[in-house]
């Protein structure tokens, strides 16, 4: 069995992790620095063109952004009490120079307390460009995911832009270093271009979103 992933769709943006649905049924969160292709792979493994905002500035997702797969659970799209029992969260990209410092200060808190506390978190999906992996604050993300004791499995994005054996070594490496700060993290190659990777990443949402 597997879930149709294009069923997804956007719910709300929610400023504080207290604002999400209720936190029931079970969730999927996506993170990464601002530049790493984080909407861009939403979409691909949505295959929908634009259910994340995908824009040439950096740090535009600033909320959290709840995107409910399929509808069996659900009411009314607009009724706020309606309550997806999966969904996909977006979460703001991290380190945008140019967003304003309360903002960063604000995320820098907020975040680890959404993984910390949030029951139906189930996995963190980790973007990082496969050019400029295990930044500090992509080790930063490895840490709080592995304080709050969520797996973890990175996406390396933008594989298409290195030859394959360049891309194959940037993922030799990535799998041990991401395991040793959060143990069971798991890594794969991925390109939202030429889709490559999209089929291991819906594995994976798979194996957290539905029963064993």
């Amino acid at each position: 069995m597997s879930l149709d992933y294009r069923q997804a769709w956007f719910l709300m943006s929610a400023p504080e992790p207290e604002q999400l649905p209720p936190d029931f049924g079970a969730e999927v969160a996506f993170a990464g620095r601002s530049n790493a292709g984080k909407s861009s792979a939403l979409n691909a493994i949505t295959d929908q063109k634009a259910l994340a905002r995908v824009s040439k500035t950096p740090g535009r997702t600033q909320q959290i952004n709840v995107f409910p797969i399929g509808e069996s659970e659900i009411v009314d799209r607009h009724e706020s009490n309606s309550n997806p029992a999966l969904r996909l969260i977006d979460l703001p990209g991290y380190g945008y120079a140019k967003a304003p410092a309360a903002m960063r200060a604000h995320w820098q808190e907020a975040l680890p307390r959404y993984l910390e506390s949030r029951k139906t978190l189930r996995g963190m999906v980790l973007i990082m460009d496969t050019r400029h992996p295990m930044g500090p604050l992509d080790t930063q993300m490895l840490n709080w995911c592995a304080a709050a004791k969520l797996p973890v499995h990175i996406l390396l994005s933008k594989a298409d832009k290195l030859s394959r054996g360049a891309a194959g070594n940037t993922l030799q490496s990535v799998r041990p270093n991401a395991a040793k700060i959060c143990p069971g993290a798991s890594a794969q190659l991925f390109s939202s271009t030429t889709r490559a990777g999209v089929a291991e990443a819906r594995l994976q949402l798979d194996h957290w979103l539905l029963p064993a």
